[in-house]
């Protein structure tokens, strides 16, 4: 099996060099981008396994360039780690809304960097045991093993960790659930995320659902829960 290929995207060489030693170091393959225009044509022509990407990108922003990787067919799968000095809740906010699968801010561990790159590769390749049912409410269809979802016969377009949130929900309806209890669930235990990107990903959610989203309801003060069928 050949090695696993990353896309490290920052305006800094040195952060770059440094990133790339420390993955290397592991056995993965590096590719370095300076900007977001080169990330977007490296990640279209390479085959790129996973995407560390930078915020703050000279021309295209790393927003935009993660808001174009996953409204494209060919790297819309694509796991994203956004790698930024950008540590605002709304900015970490906004990434994890376009689709990203985990962030750091800088200054940051070279050590963290790697557990999390490993963690998100890890989580990418897990596969649910052979002969896994499909899961059925009425019109909406989820089949685990393919990561499909589908809305009366048309695919829904859901990120990794949309799609895994909704899979942890569905699998237990009507049990009530804590924010914390989510992130533990779909990311893993000690993930710093705020209760406030578990909500962006449910809101996330529910848009894409349609008129299935309002099975996924909060319960006040305690988290969120998936509608029993009546």
């Amino acid at each position: 099996m050949g090695k696993e290929r990353i896309l490290v995207v920052d305006d800094e060489e040195d952060l770059r060099e440094l990133v790339a030693v420390n993955l290397e170091r592991e056995g993965f393959s590096v590719d370095g981008a300076e900007s977001g225009e080169e990330a977007l044509d490296k990640a279209s022509d390479l085959p790129v396994d996973l995407i560390v990407l930078d915020l703050m990108l000279p021309g295209i922003d790393g927003l935009e360039v993660a808001r174009r990787l996953k409204n494209d067919s060919k790297t819309r799968r694509i796991p994203i780690i956004m790698l930024t000095a950008k540590g605002e809740e709304a900015d970490i906010v906004a990434g994890l809304e376009l689709g990203a699968d985990d962030y750091i801010t800088k200054p940051f561990s070279p050590n963290i960097l790697l557990a999390r790159v490993r963690t998100v590769l890890r989580r990418l390749k897990e596969t649910p045991a052979e002969g896994e049912d499909i899961l059925r409410v009425k019109g909406l269809q989820i089949h685990p093993g393919k990561r499909e979802v589908r809305l009366n016969g048309e695919p829904v377009t859901l990120t990794f960790t949309e799609f895994q949130v909704l899979l942890f929900l569905i699998r237990r309806p009507g049990w009530v659930f804590t924010r914390s209890q989510i992130v533990d669930a779909v990311r893993g235990d000690d993930y710093p995320v705020t209760d406030r990107s578990v909500d962006v990903q449910i809101v996330g959610l529910r848009k894409k659902l349609g008129p299935y989203g309002s099975y996924i309801q909060t319960v006040r003060g305690v988290g969120y829960k998936f509608k029993e069928e009546s």
